[in-house]
């Protein structure tokens, strides 16, 4: 057998993630590696770090991005933040609200779950029940932007909630930052983890995290050692804390952070307010075009998420050989839906360097034909 390198078309990607990619972040990536201990490669590291304060909107000293996906920041929040025997409220509105229930049951801790219907936010006085009859929790963890439904909870809400009654928080922001007013400063959230492939257009396999100051002094009082050495940030944080000499912890994937260093300098330029902005433009567009269409949201308006758009299925119409011919014909992506709603429902996504009208165009035209 004869082996080629591998050209994929040019698709454009209007599903759940991965997002279409800024050409100037795909551009950086192809520069020259250096050595992940380079006094020049730590110093672009630190303005990494500096990025991603203000995309989360935070002057939280423990800021990074894991090197890995966005599920590896889920699990670096809870096996940090939790030991065996804790006992946690996890709010369950979607896939990857049960996510988290699995991470804080392998972390040998109690998940009291909050059940909320696939496509409604998290509910505060469901929360606070729970909060009530559970005193000796020690951590809230809910999903700001549930990416399997497009629904968006309130992330101030619940983290007041979670103050009050003696919580740290555990924050889902995967398709919420850069893409909705995320402020973990203002709304005291604790630790928060993200993705680089959503509303950052940045390649796959990277996760920002973010720490307070509350959660990091939980992380030095443990009683036990982390159960994951990679992901242990007493580990990692003589590699990404301070300025000049980092100790090694292990080889940073050198390339990948030059391509998140571009996204967040593209997103420190537009400006967070514009950013946000330019994905509810997007939707709207969308919107009015999908109803035309006759096609209505799962989401509920005021709830409802511009970067992740979730829409019934017509009767009668094949999902999977629609998203087919979207594929085929128009080298376009949408997303299935997921659990309780595979084969139910499209996920639509307008992230990052997706959000612009040409793709809504697109979307639009191909969909109509499509469905036609």
């Amino acid at each position: 057998m004869i082996f080629t390198s591998f050209n994929p078309p040019q698709r454009t990607l209007m599903g759940p993630g991965p997002s279409d990619i800024y050409p100037r972040v795909l551009q950086a990536q192809s520069r020259p590696t250096v050595g992940h201990l380079d006094p020049l490669f730590i110093g672009m590291m630190d303005e990494v770090k500096q990025l991603l304060q203000y995309a989360f909107q935070t002057e939280n000293p423990v800021t990074m991005a894991v090197s890995a996906p966005g599920s590896a920041g889920m699990e670096t929040c809870f096996v940090n933040l939790l030991e065996p025997g804790e006992k946690v409220i996890v709010c369950r509105n979607g896939v990857f609200g049960d996510r988290m229930r699995e991470n804080v049951e392998r972390c040998g801790a109690t998940a009291v779950v909050v059940d909320d219907e696939w496509g409604k936010p998290v509910d505060p006085e469901k929360v606070e029940q729970a909060l009530k009859a559970n005193p000796d929790a020690s951590v809230l963890a809910f999903v700001h932007a549930e990416t399997s439904t497009g629904a968006l909870s309130d992330a101030k809400t619940l983290a007041e909630l979670a103050r009050k009654y003696g919580c740290l928080t555990i924050v889902d922001t995967v398709t919420s930052l850069g893409g909705v007013p995320l402020l973990v400063d203002e709304w005291q959230l604790d630790a928060v983890y993200s993705g680089s492939q959503k509303c950052l257009s940045c390649v796959p396999g990277l996760s920002p995290v973010t720490f307070s100051e509350k959660a990091v002094e939980r992380i030095k009082n443990r009683k036990s050692k982390v159960q994951s050495w990679f992901l242990d940030q007493s580990l990692v944080l003589g590699y990404w804390s301070g300025e000049g000499k980092r100790s090694y912890h292990h080889t940073a994937p050198v390339n990948a952070l030059y391509a998140l260093h571009e996204s967040l300098v593209l997103l420190h330029n537009e400006g967070l307010e514009n950013a946000w902005q330019r994905h509810r433009d997007a939707h709207e567009q969308l919107k009015a075009g999908l109803e035309k269409l006759g096609l209505s949201f799962v989401v509920d308006e005021p709830y409802r998420l511009p970067q992740l758009n979730a829409v019934y299925i017509p009767d009668g119409v094949d999902d999977a050989a629609v998203r087919t011919r979207l594929l085929n014909d128009y080298n376009l992506e949408i997303g299935a839906g997921l659990g309780a709603l595979a084969g139910k429902a499209w996920r639509i996504g307008l992230m990052g360097y997706g959000a612009r009208r040409e793709n809504v165009s697109l979307c639009l035209r191909a969909l109509e034909e499509t469905i036609r």
